[in-house]
């Protein structure tokens, strides 16, 4: 779980939440079932409009994933393909088929296939960096949901504003409901504004930046597998890597076998 993400969300809220009871408000007036159901209902609806339904299904769960937390396995990567660079170097790159049962990250799985099966360097490149490509344009989708969202809330919004003084308007002839009657109408807008500022947008923008970790990652690994190709030295290979993923400094049970 992302507390950093959870804890964001709970503290700008808390904090609204305590402005407003300091200027003498309470919860309760913000809390219209009719206003969540315009906004929320209307702003998903439109979005399922704006995207083919795999790509709105896909985005809601990388919206929920968006929330979690995955620890880095940087330093393991760099390990792993340090190791297999000694072996290739040592019993030549065929011996690192028998590594392949072992490799439980797909992309690497694959990296490490193409140098076992002595497809080119430059084919290789291409292959790699096409999948980076495309798993990257895949997730991207998820970010243009949440952002699709944060887009149509707030207008969704005033139309919910509009339709409770529309509402209100049908009953002038009772002054006494009128403060309320604004005031809910009004709450309407207060949730599209929200909701777009302090839900969809933000997670949007955590999307993408989990989607470029994940696209560094697989670059390193790109370029661990290219590179052990080429017939680097494994120490060579740990110094360059280190480099790329700003692990210098960290200690490695692997560099000290080296």
């Amino acid at each position: 779980m992302d507390f950093g993400t959870l804890g964001g969300i709970v503290f700008a809220i808390g904090m609204i939440l305590a402005g407003q009871a300091i200027e003498g408000g309470h919860v309760g007036s913000i809390l219209q079932l009719t206003a969540a159901m315009i906004v929320f209902g209307g702003t998903i609806g439109a979005v399922m409009v704006s995207f083919p339904l795999k790509e709105f299904t896909r985005g809601m769960k990388m919206g929920v994933a968006a929330l979690s937390q995955k620890k880095s396995d940087l330093q393991q990567i760099v390990d792993q393909t340090v190791d297999l660079a000694g072996v290739a170097r040592r019993d030549g790159v065929l011996a690192l088929e028998q590594r392949l049962p072992d490799l439980h990250d797909e992309f690497l799985k694959r990296a490490v296939g193409f140098i076992v099966d002595g497809v080119d360097a430059t084919v290789a490149r291409d292959a790699l960096e096409a999948e980076i490509m495309r798993k990257f344009e895949e997730g991207s989708v998820g970010a243009k949901v949440f952002e699709a969202m944060g887009g149509y809330a707030p207008t969704v919004g005033i139309l919910g504003a509009v339709l409770g003084l529309i509402h209100v308007m049908e009953n002038l002839n009772d002054p006494s409901k009128l403060g309320g009657g604004i005031a809910t109408a009004f709450v309407a807008t207060v949730y599209g504004v929200g909701s777009a500022n302090l839900l969809f947008l933000p997670i949007a923008t955590k999307i993408k930046r989990k989607l470029a970790t994940e696209k560094e990652r697989m670059v390193l690994i790109a370029e661990a597998a290219l590179s052990i190709q080429a017939g680097l030295n494994p120490r060579v290979l740990r110094e360059k890597l280190l480099a790329y993923a700003g692990l210098h400094g960290e200690s490695s049970a692997a560099a000290a076998k080296e």
